[in-house]
């Protein structure tokens, strides 16, 4: 099941992909990490297709990382009169939290939290930006507005509120309940919604209690002006452009979407660039030539993941969709201009042990006729060091530890394998060695770069490179080991 590229694919699973020869083929298309969304769907629902990915784990013998992304708090109108009501540019329009069915004059916005937040002048975006309103005046339950684009408003549609940091914590109970679900059913990464700043993340992580990776959402713009001190206390990132382009101008979504991939690998993050990416596969076999050029243009920028929303979970099409993005990025890492610009857009980082050696490994490996990076990690850490490097050769992360291969699988690159324990360096060549050919990287007569950490089994321990010949007869047979 080796892959050949480098980029890795998150696939949502919804009631297209929700059996397990379609999960099942969905993987072998190329799906490495597999979405839950807790929007959608009860907990035995999620919690079936968790135990199909696990089966599919275990019948192929390959670790697969698995993705819950928590709802998060959902601001949304009331009601109307009638299911819906028309509003004009330029008319006057109220929220406030009455109960009473709305009319083309007012509706309900149950969140009192959002009226304590706004000031004159602030914006009110309606069902996906498609409505916009200008605050005019407002108090602590209502806020008189002036309609700036109009058209049919109706029952429940989403609220954002792009220019105001809101005083809402990022996990309503709804998403509380559910982080506890995920976690005890044994998740690998947990995508949390509606991150404003870096107490959010911290104060779901004092949930998860290392039971699950976190990976923060950006969606807002306080987000995204908050961003160096979010990604400082999260474990990847995930680039949310839909919600981006709703609350920013569109033309300000794709050098943020650069920025922060450049950000996220010089600080040796995951970051996954999701939304829309192959939206029309949900009703058409065939992408268009503009969405195949988009998520081109994520990998160009060197993003751990791409990822399939609808087009995988609910879309007529979810394989062809998998297929075509290993299409994709197989194609453009193929390319001599994506290796120029991966390689220009790299960043010493040498300030530790680990670093220098993973340093080396990386120029050993290009510099020589070595044919694969093998690197012993306990946590996880220095493998993605070594991704962050985005070497020329494959990258095979070794680790007794289950879980870490698993969270490892989001990252670039990695090629993650779960190995027995061992004590001495020797033994750790050795199973490099063999996890390389039988995996399809090495012949007999190829050498290996491997890095370990001695002592072993000590997280952040790494201490030692060796170049090694996939001859073990060769391996036992050096001296000084």
């Amino acid at each position: 099941m080796r892959r050949h590229r480098n980029v890795k694919i998150v696939a949502t699973l919804g009631p297209a992909s929700d059996d397990y020869d379609t999960i099942r083929a969905l993987f072998e298309a190329g799906a490495d990490v597999f979405r839950l969304n807790m929007s959608h769907g009860g907990h035995e629902e999620i919690r079936a297709r968790h135990n199909i990915i696990r089966d599919i784990e275990r019948d192929t013998g390959r670790p697969i990382a698995i993705l819950a992304d928590l709802q998060g708090p959902k601001l949304r109108v009331g009601t109307f009169k009638g299911g819906s009501a028309e509003i004009e540019e330029g008319q006057p329009f109220r929220l406030d939290l009455d109960e009473a069915a709305g009319d083309a004059t007012r509706v309900q916005l149950p969140h009192r939290e959002i009226f304590e937040a706004l000031e004159p002048g602030s914006t009110l975006l309606v069902n996906d930006g498609k409505l916009r309103l200008k605050v005019d005046r407002c108090g602590p339950d209502h806020a008189d507005c002036t309609v700036v684009t109009g058209g049919t408003i109706s029952n429940r549609k989403g609220v954002n509120v792009p220019d105001v940091v809101l005083p809402l914590a990022a996990l309503s109970e709804k998403d509380r309940a559910d982080l506890e679900f995920v976690c005890e059913l044994g998740v690998d990464w947990l995508a949390l919604s509606f991150v404003q700043r870096a107490s959010d993340v911290e104060e779901a992580r004092a949930l998860a209690k290392g039971r699950a990776a976190l990976l923060s959402k950006i969606e807002k713009p306080s987000a995204v002006d908050a961003f160096e001190e979010i990604l400082a206390v999260s474990d990847g990132i995930m680039v949310a452009r839909g919600d981006l382009g709703v609350e920013l101008p569109v033309q300000a979504v794709p050098p943020i979407q650069k920025r922060l991939i450049r950000k996220c690998r010089a600080a040796a993050k995951p970051v996954i660039v999701a939304t829309q990416m192959l939206e029309s596969m949900i009703e058409s076999p065939m992408p268009t030539r503009a969405e195949v050029s988009d998520v081109a243009t994520a990998i160009y920028e060197g993003t751990d993941a791409i990822m399939l929303s609808a087009e995988s979970a609910a879309g007529q099409y979810p394989i062809e969709a998998v297929q075509t993005m290993d299409a994709v990025a197989r194609q453009v890492e193929a390319d001599a201009t994506y290796r120029e610009i991966i390689e220009a857009s790299r960043v010493s980082h040498l300030s530790t042990t680990a670093d220098g050696i993973v340093a080396a490994a990386r120029e050993i490996a290009e510099t020589t006729d070595v044919v694969a990076l093998c690197v012993f990690s306990h946590s996880g850490s220095t493998a993605l060091k070594v991704s962050r490097e985005r070497p020329r050769v494959p990258i095979i992360m070794l680790t007794p530890i289950v879980a870490s291969a698993r969270r490892l699988v989001l990252s670039w690159g990695c090629h993650c394998v779960t190995t027995q324990t061992v004590e001495r360096f020797k033994f750790a060549v050795v199973s490099a060695v063999r996890a390389a050919k039988a995996a399809g990287f090495a012949q007999a007569d190829d050498q290996v770069v491997v890095t370990a950490g001695i002592p072993f089994n000590v997280a952040g321990s790494t201490n030692i490179l060796r170049v090694a010949p996939c001859d073990e007869r060769r391996i036992f047979g050096a001296e000084g080991d």
